[in-house]
């Protein structure tokens, strides 16, 4: 027999197996069995009839716990039985937690997330002192309340209110404070509360090989119309190809499975980790990290399949789900499955790490070798990488000079030269306003982008 989350094995009795119990109490309970090795073979007891007595002792006054401790039919093993507590339960001022076949000392999020849950508690739903109504935005507020009114899920007369009874409503206060997520929802600068609380934007020539760079900052809901804003009209570019004569633009990314993804990184994300979402686009895939963890017990599979909500901080996610951005039935990732498979586009992959969780975006074969800005279907404009990444830089600064091209591209003014002649002739750049002017990103027909 193994050892697994409920149940672990010891040849004899220490006073710092305690941690296991502790463990246990603060987990789904368990049993340790103490006279076997660690394949749960008996090797045989020393001063049973002590343990017997000792253990549920310790446990009491180390722990404040009860447990039973029961001799086995043989004589050989005695199993410490432990439940599951609701309250924390603490080892010489230590926390523990049985994952696995482990007992690991819980710290820093993970430890505020645990204490949090035991007491009932969610991050967002926590009071912030020092902020009041006067520190809101109320343009945020205002564009929350058209959005709402548009969704139909908040009844017309409760967004008449004002903003104390709205925020009321919305569950946003407590005891007369603002709630972190009142914060993040609607302060124009949420990160005198909340350090990190942004989205960092990067284009990737390779892992290590950044070529240029966006931060997004605001409100939350801020911070998803202005980085899809940069995702669609800088770092990636709709393809194009015609029906018959009707123009058609695909993006590398369905916008509607692009933008569920930010929506879910900023409603499920960990706030207590001091870093941004980030955002890095390649030639061939998007790939979004938020700081965060599955729901404990969850896998992956959990995650695509059909489950039920399961909102990270419960108080952003009904804000967001009032103003018509997401449902309240977890269907977050089906709906980016379902947009992917309907855009002929590769399934999402997700993929989990100690630090949080990354959402990675391929791009369709015949999007893989444009970059941002560049390239276009139905062979009507080809595009090198360096052509691409020529583009994103003139994108980001129109009036970028030929020498700072170069530094950026890693190549001689000559070179720059000859790509931005090779773009032209190709009808992707214009110049305007003559030798003193600047280079234009256009289509193929002449019409500015």
């Amino acid at each position: 027999m193994t050892e697994h989350q409920q149940k672990e094995y010891k040849r004899v009795w220490k006073d710092e197996w305690l941690k296991t119990l502790c463990a246990f109490a603060n987990a789904q309970g368990g049993t340790l069995v103490i006279g076997c090795d660690d394949h749960g073979n008996p090797v045989g007891l020393d001063r049973p009839g002590k343990l017997l007595e000792d253990i549920p002792n310790k446990a009491r006054d180390v722990l404040g716990i009860m447990v039973d401790v029961n001799l086995g039919t043989d004589g050989e093993t005695l199993a410490v039985c432990v439940e599951p507590y609701s309250t924390p339960i603490s080892y010489k001022g230590e926390y523990f937690y049985r994952s696995g076949s482990t007992t690991q000392a819980l710290k820093g999020a993970a430890l505020d997330r645990f204490l949090m849950r035991k007491l009932g508690v969610h991050w967002d739903g926590v009071p912030v002192p020092g902020f009041s109504l006067e520190d809101l935005s109320e343009d945020a507020l205002q564009h929350f309340r058209e959005r709402a009114a548009e969704s139909k899920r908040i009844p017309a007369s409760d967004l008449a209110l004002k903003n104390r009874p709205l925020l009321e409503k919305l569950k946003l206060l407590k005891d007369g404070y603002l709630k972190n997520a009142a914060i993040l929802l609607f302060h124009a600068d949420p990160e005198k509360a909340v350090t990190g609380a942004f989205v960092k934007i990067g284009y990737f020539r390779s892992e290590t090989d950044l070529r240029f760079q966006d931060e997004v900052h605001g409100d939350l809901f801020t911070q998803v119309d202005r980085a899809m804003d940069f995702l669609l009209t800088k770092y990636t570019q709709a393809l194009i190809s015609y029906r018959g004569v009707q123009r058609v633009e695909r993006f590398p990314v369905p916008e509607e499975a692009l933008r569920e993804a930010l929506h879910n990184a900023l409603v499920h994300r960990e706030y207590t980790v001091p870093v941004p979402v980030q955002i890095r686009v390649y030639a061939n895939k998007i790939r979004i990290w938020n700081p965060g963890h599955l729901p404990e017990d969850w896998t992956v599979e959990n995650l695509v399949g059909p489950h039920a909500s399961h909102p990270g901080n419960p108080d952003i996610a009904n804000a967001f789900f009032r103003a018509g951005l997401i449902e309240a039935w977890g269907r977050g990732m089906e709906k980016i499955f379902e947009a992917c498979t309907a855009a002929e586009n590769p399934k999402p992959r997700i993929v989990t790490e100690p630090g949080g969780l990354w959402l990675e975006f391929p791009f369709a074969i015949e999007q893989a070798s444009g970059g941002p800005n560049g390239g276009q279907m139905g062979g009507q404009i080809e595009l090198t990488g360096r052509q691409n990444d020529l583009i994103g830089l003139i994108r980001a600064d129109k009036r970028m000079s030929r020498k700072t091209l170069a530094d950026q591209l890693g190549i001689n003014q000559s070179a720059v030269q000859k790509l931005l002649e090779a773009l032209k002739k190709k009808g992707v750049l214009k110049r305007i306003g003559g030798t003193r002017g600047h280079w234009e990103v256009v289509s193929q027909n002449g019409k500015q982008l």
